[in-house]
């Protein structure tokens, strides 16, 4: 492999696209979207008497939304779309290796991915005007996305190699970012349901005369209890819950004031098994209840297991494309062009 034919081909691939018009369109209702939610986030926030991260937050998701429906359109079709085109072939006969053309289709990808990215930093940069944001929350946050961008297009560029036909490789691509986004959430959901065990907690009793707790008893209760905690890999995986849980999070009474500590409160809770519970009808809640940020600061973070999980996946989809481009081709799907 040479870095000089990796670029070359990497440029010669965004050439093509920035020749097309509807690149351009593309690139201009991103813009007019991004104008618009970062609107309306101000306009939300705009009764909150205290600075928080809540602007921020709700742009960077955004971004981080557009940028996984984007990006299968850039990557999706990047091998067999040249094999349909009959512009493959002459590439592969020339000094250009099949990892020289693989790896300059997916930096072809990520670099228009990444330009989407930079689009959205001057609004990443404007909602940070809300308060409650640091520098650290949006470097993390950029390399989050960035990450993401990588992943997507390797899957992209990855089942272009293996699916014959364009069309059938971009859809292939749009479900396998919605199974991640969407589906992590069901088999999580779906999967902590479906697997429960018995648990026992403690409550007051009533007295039944008065209808008061009795506060000198304690009462043991046995109930079903869905364990989530068997399943929390599934949510792991979710982008979204990646950069939630790896961005830093500001708190406010021990309580996070964005989206992103609320999601990481979540997932870390997921983790945990079901304990004994005491709830304390005199007290009016849960006794010894940890904080939100208690509750962070005791569990692990997962979005190096969800990153890991993204690019295990990815890694196997690119590999097997790179195995299915290498040439000679020992064996092609049926009614692949060659020439």
């Amino acid at each position: 492999m040479s870095f000089a034919r990796i670029t070359t081909l990497a440029r010669l691939e965004l050439t093509q696209r920035l020749r097309s018009v509807g690149w351009y369109v593309l690139l201009g209702v991103f813009v007019l979207l991004l104008i618009g939610i970062t609107l309306l986030s101000f306009m939300v926030f705009s009764f909150q008497s205290e600075p928080n991260a809540g602007v921020y937050s709700i742009v960077v998701n955004f971004v981080l939304l557009l940028v996984v429906l984007v990006s299968p359109t850039l990557s999706g079709n990047a091998i067999n779309g040249d094999r349909e085109a009959a512009t493959l072939a002459p590439v592969q006969v020339t000094a250009a290796t099949t990892g020289d053309i693989m790896l300059g289709k997916l930096l072809a990808a990520v670099a228009t991915g990444s330009i989407f990215l930079l689009i959205a930093v001057p609004f990443l940069l404007i909602s940070m005007l809300g308060g409650g944001v640091t520098a650290g929350m949006l470097i993390v946050s950029l390399l989050v996305l960035l990450a993401e961008i990588i992943v997507v297009a390797a899957i992209g560029v990855g089942l272009s190699g293996l699916i014959a036909r364009p069309l059938f490789s971009i859809a292939t691509t749009y479900l396998a970012v919605a199974a991640l986004v969407v589906g992590t959430l069901i088999a999580f959901g779906l999967g902590g349901t479906a697997i429960q065990s018995e648990a026992r907690g403690y409550e007051r009793p009533w007295d039944e005369t008065t209808g008061e707790p009795v506060c000198d008893e304690w009462v043991e209760v046995n109930y079903n209890q869905p364990r989530f905690d068997l399943v929390w890999g599934f949510l792991a995986a979710n982008p979204f819950v990646v950069l939630a849980d790896a961005t830093p999070t500001t708190f406010s009474h021990g309580y996070p004031n964005d989206l992103f500590g609320q999601v990481k409160v979540g997932v870390r809770l997921a983790q945990l098994p079901p304990e004994i519970e005491r709830w304390d009808a005199c007290e009016n809640g849960w006794i010894e209840s940890p904080t939100s940020q208690e509750q962070i600061e005791g569990t692990v973070p997962s979005w190096f297991v969800g990153l890991g999980l993204q690019a295990l996946i990815a890694g196997g989809l690119f590999a097997g494309a790179w195995a299915r481009t290498r040439t000679p081709a020992r064996r092609l799907p049926p009614g692949t062009r060659i020439a």
